[in-house]
């Protein structure tokens, strides 16, 4: 009986790298073409005078309390903390008289594109919608942040354009980085604190790194609140 002979295959080790190699190519280029472009970098002038630290206030300026945030447009733990815990903070803290809220700029040098937030807001300040930028800044962060675009300025107009700002004002707030020094003098005086991440609180002289919940900042506030309380007169 007579054997078939059994004709041999080729190896597929050559054809399988070849196909590897292009994959690794095609990649790469696609890489190249999508990925965001590198941002410029904003920078202070350094022949500017020094400005002083002024944070946004929300709520009564005289409040008995302050709870102070610094923090990072572009920081994802500081968008979580803007979209969860903050609104409920003023609703049951501020609004109700407890204390105030003050933002103080703290941009990151790991997140390119937040200098260019913290700068749309103060030119939104300039017509008095600061918190309203605030918070659409914070909600839109995917789609202006580092990873998304190397030209913030483009959404971070629409947002302005959204609450209805005079643009060419704004614009020009912008474009000649008018606020530059109020952002830095904000993120030295958190450095003097100790301020060392994003978000950071500061609840009345106590601070507290990596953000709070509005419940635990509540309990905060009523623990200062009736520490500071007039002691009842004792009874004869």
């Amino acid at each position: 009986m007579s054997k078939k002979s059994v004709k041999p295959q080729k190896s597929q080790t050559p054809f399988l790298a070849l196909i590897g190699i292009v994959a690794v190519i095609g990649g790469a280029v696609l890489y190249q073409v999508t990925r965001p472009s590198v941002p410029e970098a904003i920078a202070v002038d350094p022949s500017a005078p020094p400005s002083d630290a002024v944070g946004y206030v929300y709520g009564n300026p005289d409040a008995p309390i302050t709870i102070a945030e610094y923090a990072d447009f572009e920081c994802p733990g500081c968008g979580q903390f803007a979209v969860l815990h903050a609104p409920d903070i003023k609703k049951r803290i501020v609004d109700a008289g407890l204390a105030k809220f003050v933002f103080y700029d703290f941009p990151l040098a790991m997140h390119p594109n937040a200098m260019a937030a913290h700068l749309a807001a103060a030119c939104a300040n300039e017509q008095g919608k600061f918190w309203e930028m605030h918070d659409r800044i914070f909600l839109s962060q995917p789609d202006w942040n580092s990873q998304a675009t190397g030209n913030p300025k483009k959404v971070l107009s629409e947002l302005a354009q959204g609450l209805s700002l005079d643009m060419t004002r704004w614009n020009d707030c912008f474009d000649n980085r008018r606020h530059l020094g109020t952002i830095e003098a904000n993120r030295n005086a958190g450095i003097k604190l100790g301020v060392n991440s994003t978000p950071t609180l500061q609840v009345g002289d106590r601070m507290f790194s990596g953000g709070l919940t509005a419940d635990q900042v509540k309990q905060i506030v009523d623990s200062l609140t009736a520490a500071s309380a007039p002691a009842a007169p004792a009874t004869p």
